[in-house]
């Protein structure tokens, strides 16, 4: 597995970066790709927001196709503003909600003989998951695993995701892993 380092400087740039897009937005002036974004490797990361400890937002990208940077920018706007799963972001939640990254190894799809052998093979707390079947597909952060902290729970619970039963196994399924390194704001004191 490919391994990624990060520097402070970097994670704070990123987080203030994808802070800037949410504002952005909210001013009403977002530009999908701003000058002012610096140039950056290749990268692909999930934004997630938090409100009150509670999951508020969550969008990003599996496979780098852009600069990390503007993977950042474009996934924070669409976690505050695309996500299906909430309304869209408001003012006074801003001022309140965390920013988290994750960014992401590239997936490294696995041959599975079982569930038995994806089970024993999956890693708590390292491993993230794609679960690929036709046209499901779903996948979970390894930061996932505080709330689901065994293999099975963490497989249950994406094949749920997936739109697959709980029971559902093929050996037409296609599974890939990888890695993440997670940073947040921290509450004490917003990037800016």
């Amino acid at each position: 597995m490919a391994s990624i380092n990060l520097s402070d400087e970097k994670k704070k740039a990123l987080l203030v970066c994808a802070r800037k897009s949410i504002q952005q937005a909210l001013n009403g002036d977002w530009d999908q790709k701003p000058a002012i974004l610096e140039p950056d490797d290749l990268g692909a990361a999930f934004v997630t927001l938090k409100l009150h400890g509670q999951l508020r937002g969550c969008i990003g990208t599996l496979e780098a196709y852009q600069s990390l940077m503007s993977d950042v920018w474009q996934n924070a706007y669409s976690a505050a503003f695309r996500d299906p799963r909430f309304p869209p972001l408001m003012e006074d939640e801003f001022h309140q909600v965390r920013i988290e990254i994750s960014v992401l190894t590239a997936p490294q799809p696995i041959s599975v003989a079982s569930e038995q052998d994806l089970l024993n093979r999956l890693r708590p707390d390292i491993d993230g998951l794609i679960l690929e079947e036709g046209h499901h597909r779903a996948t979970f952060l390894p930061a996932v695993w505080e709330a689901l902290p065994t293999p099975e729970e963490f497989l249950l619970h994406l094949k749920r995701k997936a739109g697959l039963s709980d029971n559902y196994w093929s050996d037409s399924t296609r599974f890939s892993i990888y890695q993440a390194i997670n940073f947040y704001e921290n509450y004490s004191h917003k990037c800016s």
